[in-house]
């Protein structure tokens, strides 16, 4: 019997994924770390020609007993849904979100945790790469709301490079509330605002640290700024007055990181 088109095994797989809960992502990076990551793979797509990157992908894939498709790279974009996959995709279990009580926990033993909070970042590209420096500035876990803001979708997936596998990213219902947790959890909380007096690089952030960073348009929402304990900026030299959501977040956990390696 001769196999079914593409198209309709990708239909096939969406009526699938809704019982077995799986998704596809995409990316060499992506695909690499969600490999090595925990959540079962169930089967890898692969279009182009083999270059040592493919070949260590493949030969994780055969470690893992990940089942190899290989498909032409039109038959790719439409599993996808885009032309930007590098000719790799995996079908994989749903991204399962951390939950915040566990990333506490697993500070209680720590003086220094350091967490990324995120209110109502909209674009899934920005979410990335923030959760991307989080994972590079060795920070705990990302928190993330549950409505009005982007959640981790294949787009996040890749724009973290597949660092969403190395960090627990929590989602929460309500910001506000959440960051009240985190001062009862022994958290300074630091706000993201251009127009605060106050730099980033005038504060000391080597004790439990939690970062706020706002949407692209508006920033941070009135209310969780008032349960941030201090605002504060980076300070800009040019003519434009404010930076991209993840540029901001990226400058910050890394003053974090810098304060703490001079004071190891």
């Amino acid at each position: 019997m001769p196999a079914a088109p593409v198209c309709l095994q990708h239909h096939l797989h969406v009526k699938i994924g809704k019982l077995m809960k799986d998704e596809i992502i995409y990316g060499l990076n992506s695909v690499m770390e969600a490999l090595r990551g925990k959540r079962r793979a169930f089967e890898l797509f692969v279009a182009g020609s083999h270059d040592r990157r493919l070949e260590k992908l493949l030969d994780l894939a055969e470690e893992k007993r990940v089942p190899v498709r290989h498909r032409d790279k039109r038959d790719l974009a439409r599993i996808c849904g885009t032309d930007h996959h590098q000719g790799v995709a995996l079908r994989i279990e749903r991204f399962a979100y951390a939950q915040l009580a566990d990333i506490l926990e697993r500070n209680t033993v720590r003086s220094n945790g350091l967490l990324l909070v995120l209110d109502g970042v909209q674009d899934p590209h920005n979410l990335g790469a923030l959760i991307r420096s989080a994972a590079c500035a060795g920070a705990d876990g990302v928190i993330i709301p549950r409505d009005r803001a982007v959640g981790v979708t294949a787009t996040v997936e890749k724009a973290s490079a597949g660092a969403v596998e190395t960090v627990a990213v929590a989602e929460v219902t309500n910001i506000a509330q959440t960051l009240d947790e985190l001062k009862g959890a022994g958290f300074w909380i630091y706000g993201a605002a251009g127009e605060s007096p106050d730099s980033i690089y005038d504060q000391k952030l080597t004790g439990a640290v939690a970062l706020v960073i706002g949407s692209e348009g508006e920033g941070i929402r009135p209310l969780v700024k008032k349960k941030c304990d201090m605002l504060v900026s980076i300070p800009l030299q040019g003519g434009i007055n404010s930076l991209n959501a993840s540029v901001a977040g990226g400058i910050m956990l890394f003053e974090v990181v810098r304060q703490r390696i001079k004071n190891r």
